[in-house]
């Protein structure tokens, strides 16, 4: 007893246990189906004594705790969940995916399969015909019964085959040798079974089908009926009529109740095999060597266990990624690494807009939006948009006389300089957050359709994490507008009453300094202190610049004329005192803009001395100006010259960068990363003026490598 102790310590319990590859495909797709149909999967698994020894043993753990074993698979796949059995299945295919110890010897993965399931479905059959009230446990002890020779393949291979091949279907002498070896298949079966709380009904019935006949006919029926199928079901013609006579004897079944049951229980694992695509093509099914097409399924499932292992690799950049700009950037390298893609091209939707913006890699590596790839969502003809409409993938190998590529996919196409563009939809839950747009060769083609799943998942991931960005953006500017609003309502009550006692102060410090003489002492504490008011005054301005709602009034504006003004008085001062050398880059021809000039120097000028101070060692501001045409396809309203659009100014620094929690609120007024003596007001006030004028201010900041603002302003507008 001690040595079969320490010989169940040795051996594994069946972590690894083998499954078909051709049922793992069929699982693996069953479980990634966007409509996912649990009794499909229960059906699969039900079929195969690994997967359906590893569930089992899962829902009947301490980690469910259930008052009740659980013997029902359709119950078990309920229990643990779709994700639950993927995750079953994922880790299964990746032992399957590496080859095994030896392909030829004389323990077939694809016999034991064909032998365990004709046998609990003749044990079922069987248990069914003589009305007992258990079937479910019969096709289980069936399907399970031969699990312990896996076991001892697994843990002892070589020396396992060997025995194989000295005793091939001689069951007697099989038992005498495993039993040398350390114990039998069926008391490591039972082993097993008792290991992961199956009920004892079928942990029994594996460990006594080898058992003496006449030690037999005194068991429990579903021993009994395990016993007879297991000789039923096998090769050697001896065994077979010994199991006719047992089931006579035992069971009381004639001889063609025996040849019907075992025909049925045949047709019902055959029809089983061919939704599975396992071939079982004769009454020997199967050979000892691995043929061309069982090695074409592993080889499938070896790359889908590689896919797997890269998207996952993958996908956790979307886990980290902070912002638009990172998501893009795993979605690139993404597809770089799963499918050797480069130079893809994004386009965004801006749903208030009805506009797709192109987005591309700079020399930097950040994705910044194309000037002139901004289409409008009426253009439906063309692909990027057609594709984002019809939620469908589309190529423009496609195309032919009844649906023709537009000029803009054209173009597009030779923007890329291949032969063509592959659109996937980037949609997350209903909503459309923009399109990827592949350049491809027509020999790519079918790469890309072989990968379609891959392709499916992982573009569906980066469009939920598009999209999670986006709310994310949309409520922290909800929450700034809200906090502007509330914070200007403070000011002006708080202007309001302040300003009310101070004018009272001044007008009595007056009324004092005309009651003392000129030459009197107090004159000048007096002098002093109307200072000290004219400077709290002069704060309280500074709020209500801030608070106070005007309405602007607008002419069009020359920004690159109003840009240089300010660079030529702040330059030298900047490059003298602080260190910051200011660079330009205008666009010539810059259309003017419909925006008030004194307020948007307080703009520019509150930009470059933000910048100025955080370069506290010095650095480069670059600013720059360009002009923004209207989105292809849409209505294009113009201003005096006739130009339509929007101008953009952008203010680049190489400081330091702004921290994540100070970004998160900083167009927030009394909000500042500087130093103290700062009021957090200039970003405020820089913000309510941009929004004054219709335009739209961002910022994007990267510590230690800098921080960019960027202004755009529609350019219609102008009185």
């Amino acid at each position: 007893m001690k040595a079969k102790k320490s010989f169940f310590n040795q051996i594994s319990t069946l972590k690894n246990l083998p499954t078909l590859p051709h049922i793992l495909l069929k699982l693996f797709d069953a479980c990634n189906q966007d409509s996912i149909n649990l009794d499909e999967i229960a059906a699969i698994v039900g079929k195969d004594p690994a997967l359906s020894a590893k569930l089992l043993k899962l829902v009947n753990s301490a980690h469910f705790g259930l008052p009740q074993k659980v013997q029902d698979i359709n119950q078990a796949v309920v229990l643990v969940g779709t994700s639950g059995v993927k995750n079953m299945a994922i880790c299964a295919c990746v032992y399957e995916a590496f080859p095994k110890p030896k392909k030829n010897g004389c323990f077939n993965l694809k016999s034991f399969w064909w032998h365990s399931l004709r046998c609990a479905f003749l044990s079922k059959n069987m248990a069914a015909e003589m009305n007992i009230d258990q079937p479910d446990e019969a096709f289980v002890s069936g399907l399970l019964h031969d699990i312990g020779k896996v076991v001892l393949w697994i843990n002892f291979n070589a020396s396992y085959d060997v025995l194989l091949e000295n005793c091939r279907n001689d069951g007697r002498r099989l038992i005498e040798e495993e039993s040398r070896l350390g114990a039998t298949h069926c008391e490591v079966g039972a082993w097993l079974l008792d290991r992961w709380n199956f009920q004892t009904v079928v942990s029994d019935s594996v460990r006594y089908h080898h058992a003496n006949p006449i030690r037999i006919a005194q068991a429990l029926p579903i021993t009994q009926i395990l016993y007879v199928a297991n000789l039923l079901c096998q090769d050697a013609e001896a065994a077979t009529s010994q199991g006719v006579g047992l089931a006579q004897k035992i069971l009381g079944l004639s001889t063609e109740e025996c040849d019907a049951l075992i025909e049925s229980a045949g047709k019902e694992a055959r029809d089983v095999a061919d939704a599975l695509d396992i071939c079982i093509t004769a009454d020997e099914p199967v050979s000892e060597m691995i043929d061309e097409k069982d090695q074409n399924v592993h080889d499938v499932l070896a790359r889908e266990v590689r896919n797997v292992s890269l998207l996952m690799g993958t996908m956790e950049g979307f886990l980290t990624a902070k912002d638009q700009n990172e998501i893009l950037s795993v979605i690139a390298d993404g597809l770089k690494i799963l499918l050797d893609i480069n130079g893809l091209l994004f386009f965004l939707v801006d749903a208030e807009k009805g506009v797709l913006f192109g987005y591309s890699r700079d020399k930097t590596g950040r994705y910044i939006r194309m000037r002139s790839l901004a289409v409008s969502m009426h253009l439906g003809q063309s692909l990027p948009v057609k594709a984002i409409i019809e939620n469908k993938v589309l190529d423009s190998f496609d195309a032919g006389p009844q649906r023709p590529l537009t000029i803009l996919d054209e173009q597009i196409i030779r923007l890329f300089g291949g032969q063509g563009i592959y659109c996937l939809p980037l949609i997350a839950r209903g909503d459309s957050v923009g399109v990827v747009v592949l350049p491809i060769q027509k020999s790519d083609l079918p790469h890309l359709l072989e990968n379609k799943k891959l392709l499916d998942i992982f573009i569906h991931k980066g469009a939920l994490a598009l999209r999670l960005d986006y709310l994310k953006c949309s409520r922290l500017q909800g929450i700034q507008a809200t906090r502007v609003d509330a914070s200007s309502d403070l000011a002006r009550r708080v202007v309001h009453e302040v300003n009310n006692p101070l004018s009272i102060i001044k007008n009595y410090l007056k009324i004092l300094e005309k009651k003392l003489p000129g030459e009197n002492v107090a004159q000048d504490e007096i002098r002093i202190i109307n200072e000290e008011i004219n400077r709290v005054s002069l704060l309280l301005r500074k709020l209500t610049d801030f608070s106070t709602k005007k309405v602007p009034t607008r002419e069009m504006t020359d920004i690159n004329a109003l840009l240089m003004d300010i660079v030529k008085l702040t330059k030298d001062s900047l490059r003298r005192h602080s260190n910051v050398n200011l660079l330009t880059n205008f666009e010539q021809d810059l259309p003017n803009v419909g925006a008030e000039k004194s307020e948007l120097k307080q703009v520019f000028i509150n930009l470059i001395k933000n910048a100025a101070e955080a370069m506290q060692s010095g650095g480069n501001l670059h600013i720059r100006t360009r002009h923004i045409p209207s989105p292809i396809g849409s209505e294009r309203v113009r201003g005096k010259k006739g130009v339509n659009g929007s101008v953009e100014i952008q203010f680049v620094d190489d400081g330091p960068g702004i921290p994540d929690a100070i970004k998160e609120k900083l167009f927030d007024p009394y909000i500042s990363s500087k130093e103290s003596g700062h009021s957090g007001l200039g970003l405020s006030i820089v913000y309510n003026i941009v929004k004054s004028f219709q335009g739209h201010i961002a910022c994007e900041s990267v510590l230690d490598k800098g921080t960019v603002f960027t202004i755009e302003l529609p350019i219609q507008g102008g009185t």
